[in-house]
C-alpha cells in the first residue's frame, strides 16, 4: 500500500482527474496549497509598491492505492499535469503501514479498495 502525494498546477486539476478516472482511480483527496520551487515566484506592483510573491497557488492530491495501482496512478498524474515547463509539480510516494475502513473495520489493502 502506498500514499501518493502530488503537487500540481490548479488549472490542470480537471485534466489530471480525467486521466485518473481513465486509470480506474476514483478515490482522492484534494486540497489547496501554496509553495515554491524552481519557479521562484514573481514581482507584483500595487500602488507603486513592489512586492515579491514567492508562494504560488498549487493543488495537493493525496491518493492511497494498493501496490498494483502505483504505476497507473503516477502515469495518469504525469499525463494530465505535464506541460514541460518549470512548475508542473512533484509526486511523492510513501509507504502506508496500515489502513482501516472506519465503517466496516476492514484493514489493509481491502480497506483501500
Amino acid at each position: 500500500m502506498k500514499l501518493i502525494i502530488a503537487y500540481i498546477q490548479p488549472h490542470v486539476l480537471n485534466d489530471v482527474k480525467q486521466e485518473l478516472y481513465k486509470a480506474e482511480v476514483y478515490k482522492m483527496s484534494v486540497t489547496n496549497a501554496m509553495g515554491c520551487g524552481q519557479q521562484k515566484g514573481y514581482v507584483e506592483q500595487f500602488r507603486g509598491v513592489e512586492t515579491e510573491v514567492n508562494l504560488l497557488k498549487k493543488v495537493r492530491l493525496e491518493i492511497a492505492v494498493n501496490d498494483n495501482f502505483v504505476k497507473p496512478t503516477v502515469d495518469a498524474i504525469i499525463k494530465g499535469a505535464r506541460s514541460g515547463e518549470i512548475g508542473d509539480g512533484k509526486i511523492f510516494i510513501l509507504p502506508i503501514e496500515e489502513c482501516i475502513r472506519i465503517r466496516t473495520g476492514e484493514t489493509g489493502s481491502v480497506a483501500i479498495g
